[in-house]
């Protein structure tokens, strides 16, 4: 029995995570401290791919990294190829994964109690001090949550998945790939364990999540 697409979906879950996670936490940050117009711009568009199909999404991924769009062009002057290798399911996951992470992390962020952070520009503390310990401290287990809503996404991307990374076993086969290419080889076996081990994997994301927000309310209920 090959286990890569369960490999290659973990490595491509994580690295997306990661990499969500990070920009997610920069993008709200930002958009909060734009003007409103400014910050109603790019509000919807960070979000748009939360509501655009995701075969949609790839589709678009797939102009604009493949080998005639404006980035796959640089990339491929350089001799790095995107579409149809391991880097575009990470690619894929990012994109769509990333909008859960912003607005987790953009609604964690205007939860903080504002006159805590008045109170640290009292006390002289910087902009950097007063966002690392206070702001990330309080906005953090919303940001977490985001991040492990973010992970379970990346985990069952299939639509711009497909578009962009195809299906290339050991490569980019990822575990809903392998539950469509099983389908349609009229394996259901091989396609309910695949369906079975995302449900378990998802469903551990949601105890950790769940897990996390009620350790928030406690902490909050203590204070």
């Amino acid at each position: 029995m090959d286990f890569s697409p369960l490999y290659i979906s973990m490595k491509t879950a994580i690295f997306s995570t990661l990499i969500t996670f990070l920009l997610g936490i920069f993008a709200a940050r930002k958009v909060m401290n734009m003007n409103e117009k400014i910050s109603w711009f790019f509000d919807e568009l960070f979000t748009l791919p939360l509501v655009l199909p995701p075969t949609v999404a790839g589709f678009l991924l797939l102009i604009i990294f493949g080998k005639n769009g404006m980035i796959g062009k640089v990339f491929e002057k350089i001799g790095v190829e995107i579409v149809f290798t391991w880097e575009a399911t990470v690619l894929a996951a990012v994109v769509i994964s990333f909008p859960l992470m912003y607005r987790s992390a953009k609604g964690a962020f205007e939860q903080v109690d504002l006159n805590l952070i008045y109170a640290g520009r009292t006390l002289g503390i910087s902009e950097f001090k007063i966002f690392c310990k206070i702001v990330m401290p309080l906005a953090l287990p919303g940001i977490v949550s985001g991040g492990i809503l973010a992970f379970a996404r990346a985990l069952g991307e299939f639509g711009a998945t497909i578009m962009i990374a195809g299906n290339i076993p050991g490569i980019t086969q990822t575990m809903p790939v392998a539950i469509y290419m099983a389908v349609q080889g009229n394996n259901m076996e091989v396609a309910a364990m695949w369906v079975g081990i995302i449900i378990v994997i998802a469903f551990l994301a949601i105890i950790l999540m769940n897990f996390v927000t009620h350790k928030n309310r406690s902490y909050i209920k203590k204070g």
